[in-house]
């Protein structure tokens, strides 16, 4: 127990698959809370059983809606699923600004679903970094899939690369979509796409200007996995039980290659990454709010008040 905090207790609570323990440990989590480290350590040897799948793309292409369509596909066949699903942060509140329910729907009250949007706090690559710890949360809970669902407001999304085990990249059939998407960065992160929308005119347009795309970018990789491509209609459900199939093939490919191991220690690795910045700047806080006034009101350049800061720092 730390102040209070019993890490212990909601830990075995969560492992047992109490939804509520779930939820609060998420919130423990994302706000670092007391002993939130100490929560995710307790759970950490209970993690690494769940596939995890990343959802992403430009604004518009329908990642909830598809996310929404396959988390019913896996329902159907008794798998249960845990989203994460990263939303703009409140400039007012710094929560999320588009609630789980709303983007979710029906799906927020189904049995096996466990829901949470969650804000991105300006990370740049799309995820918050407690978005990697939630999805550690709903994998020690029990959940056969963890989907992330980002942003994808157009910046690199490499955060979802490394989160998760298959990303699949949503585009839409409009003019130029797969250009925008090459400009944003998505396409070095895709394992599959995925063409939604594709009742509209230009899907299968679309769909050869992807395989152009991908065949001269990356020309001179090995052909190991071949990078499909499903056209989909979410709202309708049309496609999407042949993009779970094509993200059990890609599951597969890794486990056979080898590839999922090291990927998965990769992730591992960039979570202890993230650890240690997160302590950096808690301890680069706690001095900035000590530093003297002297100090501060020096009158020196802004650069010489940090480097006294950070030796400080580096002292303690």
């Amino acid at each position: 127990m730390s102040g209070g905090f019993d890490a212990e207790g909601l830990a075995d609570r969560i492992a047992g698959g109490e939804a509520l323990a779930l939820a609060r440990g998420i919130s423990h989590v994302e706000n670092e809370r007391v002993g939130f480290e100490a929560l995710l350590e307790r759970l950490d040897g209970r993690t690494g059983r769940a596939r995890r799948i990343g959802i992403t793309g430009p604004p518009g292409a329908g990642k909830s809606t598809l996310t929404a369509a396959l988390t019913r596909h896996y329902l159907d066949r008794s798998l249960t699923v845990g989203i994460v699903a990263v939303d703009p942060t409140s400039p007012f509140t710094g929560g999320a600004l588009l609630g789980d329910r709303i983007r979710m729907g029906e799906l927020s009250t189904e049995p096996g679903v466990f829901i949470r949007s969650m804000a991105s706090r300006g990370s740049l690559g799309g995820l918050a970094t407690a978005t990697r710890e939630a999805a550690d949360l709903m994998d020690a809970a029990g959940y056969d899939r963890v989907i992330l669902e980002t942003l994808g407001v157009g910046q690199t999304e490499l955060d979802i690369a490394v989160s998760a085990d298959t990303t699949a990249v949503v585009l839409v059939p409009e003019s130029g979509d797969g250009v925008q998407a090459m400009k944003a960065g998505l396409m070095e992160v895709a394992d599959l796409f995925v063409v939604n929308k594709s009742d509209r005119p230009g899907a299968d347009r679309l769909e050869k200007e992807i395989a152009i795309i991908m065949s001269i970018r990356f020309a001179n990789r090995p052909a190991e996995w071949r990078l499909p491509i499903v056209q989909t209609v979410a709202s309708e459900a049309r496609g999407i039980e042949e993009f779970a199939d094509r993200l059990d093939q890609h599951f597969a490919w890794l486990a056979s290659s080898g590839q999922l191991e090291s990927h998965r220690r990769a992730a591992r690795l960039r979570r202890a990454h993230d650890a240690l910045l997160r302590r950096s700047r808690r301890d680069a806080e706690r001095i900035w709010r000590a530093a003297p006034p002297e100090m501060l009101d020096s009158g020196a350049s802004p650069y010489a008040i940090a480097r006294r800061l950070y030796e400080e720092f580096n002292e303690t």
